[in-house]
C-alpha cells in the first residue's frame, strides 16, 4: 500500500470515520471496533439493524485473547490452521467489548483476513492504538441485505460518499463471506457456510461441527440460544430483480415460457445451455467449478440485476458439500429479491 494512503486510512479510523477495505472474501466497511460512535456510523451507512452483530478483524491470531475469553482449544487449533483466512470464530466476549459491535450479545465474532492490504492496515492500526486492543469491525460494504461487493466499483455504487476512504485491493479472491463457526455453546456449530467446510474443521479438530441452515443436524439443548451472526437472515445477498432458483431439467423450458409471455428474463446457469434465440433472454454463463463460481457469484448477480430484466432465473447448484455455501447465498438471495419485488 502507498505509505501515505495507509497513514490516511489509520488516521481516519482513529478519528472514528469509515474506511472500506478489501479482504479475500468481500470488501468490508471498516471502523474502529472499540469505538461505539464509529460503529454507529457503520449501521447508519448500511441501514443495518442495531441488533445485527459485526465481525471484528484482527491483525493476527495472538490478538484473540484481547477480545474473547474462555476460548476452547479447538478454536485455537482452527485459528492456527486457517488464520489468516476465511474463517470467523464466535466466542464469549471480553467484558469490555462494546455491545454495539456484538449486537448486544455476550459473544463476539473474530477473524484474521488473508488479504495483504487488509493485514497491512490492521497491523498499522494496532500499532497506532497500542497498548489498547485494536480491531476493525468490517461488515460487507453494501446496503444491508443486498449483494455483497467484490470490487471497488461495487463499493462506490453501494455507499458512495458515505465512506471517507476506499482502499483498492483488486477483485476479491474468494468472493463469498467467511465460514462462521460458533464456539460459545456446548458444541461447535457452523452458523454460516463458506470456503472452509465442515470436513476441513472435523479433520483438524476431530470434532464434526453441527450445520445450521438447511442441513441435517442433531437437536441440541441449547438450540434456543444460537447467537445472531452476519448473513443469517433468510432474505439476504439479494439483487433488486426478483430471482428464482430452477432445477437443471426445468430451466431452459421455463425461460422460454416466460420470454414468450412477454417477460424480460436474465439467466445464470453453470451447466444448462441456453436456447439458441438470443432475443429471448440475457444470459450469464457461470463457472462449473465451485470455487470459480463463488468468486464470480456476486459480480454476476450485479451484472444481471443491471440488465433491467423482470426476473433472474438461476440454475440450482449441485447438492454436494463443495457447493453448500453457494447454495446458501442463492437461497437467501431468492428470498430477499422476492421480498423486494
Amino acid at each position: 500500500m502507498n505509505p501515505d494512503r495507509l497513514k490516511q486510512a489509520v488516521k481516519l479510523l482513529l478519528a472514528g470515520e469509515l474506511v472500506a477495505l478489501p479482504t479475500e472474501t468481500v470488501y468490508g466497511l471498516g471502523a474502529d471496533a472499540a469505538n461505539p460512535e464509529a460503529i454507529a456510523k457503520i449501521y447508519a451507512a448500511k441501514g443495518r439493524p442495531a441488533d445485527h452483530p459485526l465481525i471484528v478483524h484482527l491483525p493476527a491470531a495472538d490478538h484473540i485473547a484481547q477480545w474473547a475469553q474462555d476460548i476452547p482449544p479447538a478454536a485455537h487449533d482452527l485459528a492456527a490452521a486457517f488464520w489468516p483466512g476465511p474463517l470467523t470464530l464466535i466466542l464469549k466476549k471480553q467484558d469490555w467489548v462494546p455491545p454495539a459491535v456484538t449486537g448486544g450479545q455476550d459473544t463476539v465474532g473474530l477473524r484474521v483476513p488473508a488479504h495483504p492490504l487488509a493485514l497491512e492496515l490492521l497491523a498499522a492500526f494496532a500499532a497506532a492504538r497500542a497498548p489498547a486492543p485494536a480491531g476493525i469491525a468490517a461488515p460487507s460494504a453494501n446496503r444491508f441485505g443486498r449483494v455483497s461487493p467484490t470490487t471497488v466499483a461495487h463499493v462506490r455504487e453501494e455507499l458512495g460518499e458515505k465512506v471517507s476512504l476506499i482502499l483498492d485491493g483488486g477483485p476479491c479472491e474468494i468472493g463469498i463471506e467467511s465460514t462462521i463457526v460458533d464456539f460459545s455453546r456446548s458444541a461447535p456449530e457452523i452458523l454460516r457456510p463458506g470456503a472452509i467446510a465442515a470436513a476441513d474443521i472435523a479433520r483438524l479438530t476431530g470434532i464434526s461441527p453441527r450445520l445450521r441452515g438447511g442441513q441435517p443436524k442433531e437437536k441440541s439443548a441449547d438450540d434456543d440460544f444460537v447467537p445472531r451472526v452476519p448473513g443469517a437472515p433468510d432474505a439476504h445477498y439479494a439483487p433488486r430483480t426478483p430471482l428464482r432458483l430452477m432445477d437443471s431439467a426445468s430451466l431452459a423450458e421455463e425461460l422460454v415460457r416466460l420470454a414468450h409471455g412477454g417477460q424480460r428474463v436474465a439467466v445464470l446457469a453453470h451447466s444448462v445451455d441456453a436456447p439458441s434465440n438470443p432475443g429471448l433472454f440475457s444470459g450469464w454463463r457461470a463457472a462449473a467449478e465451485p470455487a470459480a463460481y463463488a468468486r464470480q457469484l456476486y459480480a454476476s448477480l450485479r451484472a444481471l440485476d443491471a440488465l433491467g430484466a423482470d426476473i433472474i432465473l438461476v440454475e440450482t447448484p449441485p447438492a454436494m458439500p463443495a457447493w453448500h455455501a453457494i447454495a446458501d447465498r442463492l437461497r437467501r438471495a431468492a428470498s430477499g429479491a422476492a421480498g423486494s419485488s
